[in-house]
């Protein structure tokens, strides 16, 4: 979901003073040595949120299975901003390091698809489902939970 606060081409509208959840929070391209490929978020026009999430895959004749995705934020102004290639090297990297994660490419709070990139697709190409698709953040406890196996 945008922020309230944030300003077209200025960044944060109350930077100084902007809450601790705002203060802790980084972007992969600030964080991360292996996003050093990526251009920066303001000129690429996504964001790679360092905190992981979780989709829920449902398969018509096995149970409900849950996958780790990395999050990636498109500016919504920028709707193909995720076919930048490398992205997708980024996201191919990360889905071998990680033994499979997908990318859950977010445009708000309520359009959101998930790209699964070839290592984890069984004809070694790109894949987008933007049907199905139920964008609702999860909590910290959750995401926890799904990564470490813990789901009851």
């Amino acid at each position: 979901m945008r922020c309230p606060h944030q300003r077209h081409g200025k960044g944060c509208g109350i930077y100084g003073r902007h809450p601790p959840s705002c203060r802790v929070w980084s972007c992969a391209w600030l964080v991360d040595d292996d996003a050093g490929d990526l251009r920066r978020p303001d000129r690429a026009h996504y964001v790679i949120d360092i905190m992981p999430d979780f989709i829920t895959a449902t398969f018509e004749d096995a149970p409900d299975q849950r996958l780790p995705v990395l999050q990636i934020w498109i500016d919504p102004q920028h709707p193909d901003a995720h076919r930048d290639p490398a992205l997708r090297a980024y996201i191919a990297t990360r889905c071998e390091q990680e033994g499979g994660m997908a990318a859950l490419i977010r445009y708000d709070s309520a359009r959101a698809f998930v790209l699964f990139p070839p290592a984890i697709s069984s004809d070694g190409q790109w894949h987008e489902i933007h049907t199905g698709v139920s964008d609702r953040e999860h909590t910290a406890a959750e995401i926890n939970a799904a990564l470490t196996g813990a789901f009851k």
